[in-house]
């Protein structure tokens, strides 16, 4: 069986496996090269995958993310050059460094391969150790990169444990290119549009306070109601390649959203003071102002239900009064969600 004709999904699988080694993806259409590459890259530890046509090459590339592409400059119908736009037109695949082999020295062929995004070039007869030398230099900076971007990544992710959902905006062209995945539930909930569209408020917002961003001025937060709840915007950083504007292109600005609701403020109160839910609601709406028996009307419960409720959050909370566990209450809120109006 040869290198290309194993199942597709069993080459994503292994792909998928970085543990021990770095993927690389062989696309050429002849199998001589196919085979001497395949063979050195396998001996110095690869895991390697290959392909015979364009077509083909994109599929690999879609299905296992290899850590490095070496791509034939010349094939017949879909050549390198356009494999290797189409790679970097895709989010999942434009991070893969390419290494162009091509029989072609001249000047303008060269040029043609770094235009379609390659990051070097092997001139054939291949020679395999220049190619690994070249790999070499190439994947420590694919590698640096990819952990960093996994790292802030799984930084942004951990927010929505804690509420703070969070997404990047393009500023040039006003496209939502990230978003946590509560960040992503609570603009489809609150404007009903879904990456790459950012919500025109939220466009308009960033625009009116970018000179106030780069001038270091925290910016006024955007806020959206919807019932009892409302949805808060803060313009936190700049994280693209242009942070002055100079090119005129802007950059990628990173804004944390945060949801106020009554729901969230009861859990919080659940959490932070070991409460069941139904204190947690009692302990809410007493710091509403309200009397048993309205909080009775509210929940569904008798007053003397409530009132045993209340005297179970007095004990947890360690006070007294009404009074003393609505100030302990709005403390904790205010420093959970800083929003809230009591």
């Amino acid at each position: 069986m040869t290198p290309d004709s194993r199942p597709v999904v069993a080459v994503a699988a292994a792909a998928l496996d970085r543990g021990n080694s770095d993927v690389v993806l062989i696309v050429d259409d002849v199998p001589d090269n196919l085979s001497v590459l395949h063979d050195a890259l396998d001996e110095s530890g690869y895991t390697v995958l290959v392909a015979t046509s364009g077509e083909a090459a994109l599929q690999r590339a879609a299905q296992a993310l290899p850590d490095i592409v070496l791509l034939d400059a010349m094939m017949p119908g879909m050549d390198g050059f356009e494999v290797a736009r189409q790679l970097k037109a895709s989010a999942g695949t434009a991070h893969i460094p390419i290494i162009f082999m091509t029989g072609l020295t001249e000047t303008e062929h060269l040029v043609a391969a770094l235009d379609a995004g390659g990051v070097d070039y092997v001139t054939k007869p291949i020679k395999p150790k220049e190619v690994l030398a070249r790999m070499g230099v190439h994947l420590g900076g694919a590698r640096r990169a990819r952990q960093a971007v996994q790292q802030a990544g799984q930084a942004r992710n951990a927010l929505d444990a804690f509420g703070y959902a969070s997404i990047t905006v393009r500023e040039s062209d006003g496209r939502l290119v990230w978003q946590t995945p509560l960040a992503r539930d609570l603009l489809m909930r609150y404007y009903g549009t879904s990456a790459p569209t950012t919500p025109k408020p939220v466009i308009d917002w960033l625009r009116r306070h970018l000179a106030d961003a780069r001038a270091n001025v925290e910016p006024p937060r955007l806020s959206i109601e919807q019932g009892p709840s409302r949805l808060s915007f803060s313009l936190h950083q700049q994280t693209g390649d242009d942070p002055a504007g100079e090119t005129g292109g802007g950059g990628d600005w990173l804004i944390i959203m945060r949801e106020v609701s009554d729901a969230a403020i009861i859990e919080s109160m659940s959490l932070s003071f070991k409460l069941t839910a139904r204190e947690a609601e009692v302990l809410y709406w007493v710091l509403k102002g309200k009397i048993n028996r309205d909080i009775g009307d509210i929940l569904g419960s008798s007053p003397a239900t409530v009132k045993k409720h209340l005297e179970r959050v007095f004990a947890k909370l360690g006070v007294e009064t009404r009074t003393a566990a609505a100030a302990m209450a709005m403390n904790r809120i205010r420093q959970l969600h800083p929003q809230f109006e009591g």
